[in-house]
């Protein structure tokens, strides 16, 4: 592997260790030439899945946009990075390892919201207010009676 600070190919692993529940591994490399040490991961690659839009147009599944929702969504709350990054972590999961080439948008962002109550209910309110599309304060009051007396949204 190539050294990200000098660029030569002079690299060997130092140690490895699995990570994701063993969904990749970490390695912690050195370089020969010029004695600096960095991380590399190694995850296995999947077959790309579409996601299909409200609109009915397919863009490729990325995971990036999830977090950076739950990051919105949890602003300012007392959600640590490890615990977004195992959100998403989980809904990658179901996404890739559901077999399917195709999903509907709206799929992954009941996932989303599934997780998330679990995690951090303003959170949650947060996310559902953009992801349902919440028209009037109305809407907004059931989605918190429902989500006081436990119901499923």
């Amino acid at each position: 592997m190539k050294c990200p600070f000098c660029g030569r190919d002079t690299t060997r692993v130092v140690d490895s260790r699995p990570v994701d529940d063993n969904a990749a591994i970490r390695r912690r490399r050195l370089c020969d030439s010029c004695g600096r040490r960095f991380t590399s991961f190694e995850k296995v690659e999947l077959l790309p899945v579409m996601v299909i839009k409200k609109d009915q147009s397919r863009v490729p599944f990325d995971r990036n946009k999830i977090e950076s929702c739950v990051l919105r969504a949890c602003h300012k709350r007392p959600v640590s990075m490890d615990q977004v990054r195992a959100l998403v972590d989980a809904v990658e999961n179901e996404v890739t390892g559901s077999g399917e080439r195709e999903i509907r948008s709206s799929e992954i962002g009941e996932s989303v919201m599934r997780y998330l109550k679990d995690l951090d209910e303003v959170g949650y309110v947060r996310f559902a207010s953009v992801y349902r599309e919440f028209k009037d304060v109305d809407s907004f009051m059931q989605e918190l009676r429902r989500l006081q007396g436990g119901q499923e949204a």
